[in-house]
């Protein structure tokens, strides 16, 4: 992220000290001056040091990401922050909205290992879902342990998050609860590869990803105004939470979680939003 580095209270301590030259001497007025210099040199010292980066940890974990840098004050100032609880009895129905339109086809992606997630970037543009009347591309699609989103107030063991964009850089995000079960054969060419540490350069996959067989069977989904649950958490995310999960093997899990033990951020404030269920 960029740093805006910026001196906001120096102009207005020198101003503030020569208007008063009138009435004290040249000796105090310097002395002045040189405190004020002083002062402000120290804060934009603070300024320029880097902010800390993010993690899943204690010191600079989800509940301090707000306060690690400006650009992330979304973090603790939000009011449509993600992921959250979805409880099934306060779903409402949308008889106004469509079910999403996607269009996957089997395509090549690399992985990468961001240093705090097994991320898979596309190599084609090919992959789209249409929301509410518009049409996102999928951008890169990433993995969660536990689950962020909870059902009924439960975690699930793991969450996979297909990030899309439009043309005007706005995001729709379909969240795919992963319970232990039966192998993912879809998943396991990218199980194949996961870096153990992160990389510096993309891992090429040596066959396509089937992302339509990642899919649930049963497409009643949960659609929600939220945000990235990373920093900086930007809000005016159209996330679309599928009900029913998908299976990962516990050897599938298990490999994951040895390489991420937790990142996953804890559930946010619902607020005055609303859930709305498509069947």
């Amino acid at each position: 992220m960029k740093k805006k580095i910026g001196y906001p209270f120096l102009a207005l301590s020198l101003s503030i000290l020569l208007g008063a030259c009138s009435q004290q001497t040249s000796e105090t007025t310097e002395e002045k001056v040189e405190v004020s210099l002083t002062e402000e040199s120290e804060k934009a010292a603070s300024t320029i040091t880097p902010a800390l980066e993010w993690s899943y940890g204690e010191e600079t974990g989800p509940e301090h990401w707000g306060v690690l840098d400006s650009e992330y004050s979304a973090c603790v100032k939000g009011n449509e922050q993600s992921p959250i609880n979805i409880e099934f009895a306060q779903v409402k129905t949308g008889e106004k909205l469509d079910n999403v339109e996607i269009q996957y086809s089997p395509t090549n992606f690399s992985i990468a290992h961001n240093g705090h997630a097994i991320q898979a970037n596309p190599k084609t543009s090919s992959n789209t879902i249409v929301v509410e009347g518009k049409e996102f591309t999928l951008a890169q699609f990433h993995f969660h342990t536990p689950s962020e989103h909870q059902f009924n107030g439960q975690n699930l063991d793991m969450e996979l998050h297909l990030v899309h964009q439009d043309a005007e850089g706005n995001l729709a995000v379909l969240g795919l609860m992963i319970q232990d079960g039966k192998e993912n054969e879809a998943l396991a060419s990218v199980w194949g590869v996961l870096p153990e540490s992160e990389t510096e350069k993309d891992v090429d996959m040596n066959e396509p990803i089937d992302l339509q067989a990642l899919l649930p069977a049963n497409q009643t989904s949960f659609h929600y105004n939220g945000s990235l649950t990373t920093p900086p958490c930007a809000e005016e995310v159209k996330w679309i939470v599928f009900e029913e999960p998908i299976e990962m093997s516990t050897e599938q899990i298990q490999a994951y979680q040895q390489i991420f033990p937790d990142n996953h951020r804890p559930v946010q404030p619902l607020n005055e939003r609303e859930i709305i269920g498509v069947n």
